[in-house]
């Protein structure tokens, strides 16, 4: 623990500010300022369509290996899996985004008119939205009025929205990270299903899928900053049962019209 830390916590144990609040001169530090609703925007879409590319195309495959072995068959069906899903996948997410980039649209356009209708009452009404915040009332007033002086509607929309109008979601960038996620992902188990010999195909396309899905989950949860393990378990499991389920269905169906 560095000197510094045990100041920090010394102060903590005594039940006193710590000694860089009562500070009246600061330097000046270099500080970045990222969006991150664009970026999770696409992130999360592209988590989303390498995951269902992933289970989906093998399931599908997996499931028509189990009512035949024509390996034709079974790479029509993927490939058909693979190019509907891909298209599906990017117009589900492109409405999906699409509604939330209207609703925010909507919060920015409210706030706007509501500052051009009566911009005193929008000020107290900033200046209890820090009060409830944890401002005392004094620092909830200097911090309004510097806000409203600058930029009323930004403050506005950060503190009862949460948003930024310069970080509104992007409909396209969405379906089109979901496209190329599910495209790539869904090409994993096909081609591991078509590749690999006839007696082991299933157990091959089975491996292949569950450990790319390990992979996505792991990768996942560490640009989310969480712990990879929960992620790779919760994933590797639905994707098996998934994969199960496809593969008994097959086997039945495959047998009885056999």
């Amino acid at each position: 623990m560095s000197n510094k830390e045990k100041t920090i916590e010394a102060d903590a144990k005594r039940g006193g500010a710590p000694d860089y609040l009562d500070q009246s001169d600061f330097p000046e530090v270099d500080v970045e300022t990222h969006g991150m609703g664009e970026k999770l925007n696409r992130l999360r879409a592209a988590v989303l369509g390498a995951n269902d590319g992933i289970v989906s195309t093998a399931a599908v495959v997996v499931g028509v290996a189990g009512a035949t072995t024509n390996s034709r068959e079974i790479f029509t069906a993927g490939v058909a899996a693979l190019v509907g899903g891909a298209i599906s996948m990017a117009l589900g997410e492109y409405v999906s985004v699409s509604s939330q980039r209207d609703a925010e649209k909507a919060a920015v356009d409210s706030e706007r008119k509501l500052q051009a209708k009566d911009p005193e009452a929008e000020f107290h009404h900033l200046v209890q939205a820090y009060k409830i915040s944890g401002l005392s009332s004094e620092t909830a007033v200097a911090v309004a009025r510097e806000r409203t002086q600058t930029d009323p509607l930004a403050a506005h929309l950060e503190i009862h929205y949460g948003i930024d109008e310069e970080d509104i979601v992007s409909p396209w960038s969405a379906g089109i990270a979901s496209f190329f996620a599910f495209f790539v992902g869904a090409l994993l188990p096909l081609a591991a299903i078509i590749l690999a010999p006839a007696a082991t195909r299933v157990i091959v396309c089975v491996a292949v899928t569950l450990l790319a899905l390990a992979i996505t989950g792991a990768i996942s949860a560490k640009l989310g900053g969480a712990k990879p393990g929960r992620a790779v378990v919760r994933l590797v499991i639905g994707g098996g049962l998934a994969l199960a389920a496809t593969f008994a269905v097959g086997s039945l169906f495959g047998t009885a019209v056999a």
